[in-house]
């Protein structure tokens, strides 16, 4: 029988042939994979993002497209449009390259919000609409998008709406000292390109999707993958309860409380979406990791990517040079962890 730790290693395996290091990158994105959910991958030009994406869709052997995200891209250059056909006199709907099983959507915050907006039915419906017609997009069906952190010229950030659908936001980081050695010595040769080859299909990454529903998640850890959403909310005076009282449980890097005597950290916080993401990431972290059921300290180390993109910075807090993740982990310092499972 399929388990999620011997699939997770066959495509680490073949992914390895071609991108070194990375490793809890990998891993995030075989949870989105088992999860269902959509990724986006940021971080500065030359990190293997791309070459990442395109070696696990040849790993996991399925159907994959890459669109390049630019000013000048259409929404029907996406999705697809409708082509006149002479010899019958009708109109037939032509499929763009949104119709595969793992769409690469490369430096997507450089395309206008029309495009980007495109992606919003394809990605929370799994359909797309051409000339009035609703068409099913392939089973199983990711996008994964990546940007660049720095360079904003000629970029149109992504709305809220839009980043809330992506399941994780990974954020790609330099390789190490030895890692970037090893790239030299493999990508030196021109002549020494390694090939891979499919070693899952989409078929086999279905079997596994009753394997993350099975593991188990007990009403002490649903009640605190709450109790860290809700507090993101508090910090920006939304809520049920004392908001000041609340809101003490995440306190910004100078641990000054986000209450009425000073500006609150946040602008929005986390929606219902995050809850259902952060369970459904750590069910499908948990069946990786070979456990049958779902953990707080699971809970805990999948947060993060769950919740940096659904939350919103107050322009006092960005001054400050607060971040995201700084206060996602003073909110799982503060709020109490559940002892029995």
């Amino acid at each position: 029988m399929l388990t999620g730790p011997t699939w997770s290693e066959k495509l680490r395996s073949e992914i390895a042939k071609t991108v070194i290091g990375q490793d809890a990158v990998v891993e995030r994105l075989l949870v989105a994979l088992l999860a269902g959910g959509h990724v986006l991958l940021e971080g500065m030009p030359g990190l293997a993002k791309t070459l990442l994406v395109k070696s696990l869709g040849t790993a996991l052997g399925v159907q994959f497209e890459r669109i390049q995200f630019t000013p000048d891209l259409l929404p029907s250059d996406v999705v697809g449009t409708m082509i006149f056909q002479p010899k019958t006199g009708e109109f037939s709907a032509h499929h763009g390259p949104i119709f595969a099983n793992l769409v690469l959507a490369d430096e997507i915050n450089r395309a206008p919000a029309k495009v980007q907006s495109a992606l919003l039915e394809a990605m929370q419906e799994r359909q797309v609409t051409i000339g009035g017609s609703t068409h099913p997009l392939p089973r199983p069906f990711f996008v994964m998008a990546t940007q660049n952190p720095v360079e904003q010229e000629g970029t149109y950030p992504l709305p809220e709406a839009q980043t809330d659908r992506f399941l994780l936001k990974l954020l790609v980081d330099y390789p190490s000292a030895d890692e970037e050695a090893a790239m030299m010595e493999r990508w030196g040769q021109v002549a020494r390109q390694p090939e891979l080859c499919a070693v899952s299909s989409g078929e086999e990454l279905l079997a596994l999707r009753p394997q993350v529903d099975a593991v188990h998640v007990s009403p002490a850890v649903r009640s605190y993958i709450l109790s860290l959403v809700r507090a993101t909310r508090a910090l920006a005076g939304h809520g049920d309860g004392d908001v000041n009282e609340a809101a003490a449980t995440g306190r910004a890097a100078n641990e000054r409380p986000a209450n009425k005597e000073g500006p609150r950290p946040l602008e929005f916080g986390a929606s219902p979406r995050a809850s259902l993401a952060l369970y459904q990431a750590g069910k499908a972290l948990a069946c990786l990791r070979g456990q049958d059921y779902l953990t707080p300290a699971l809970v805990q180390e999948i947060a993060p990517e769950v919740l940096r993109h659904r939350i919103g910075l107050t322009y006092e807090a960005e001054a400050e040079d607060i971040t995201a993740d700084t206060l996602i982990a003073q909110v799982i310092e503060r709020s109490p962890v559940p002892t029995e499972l």
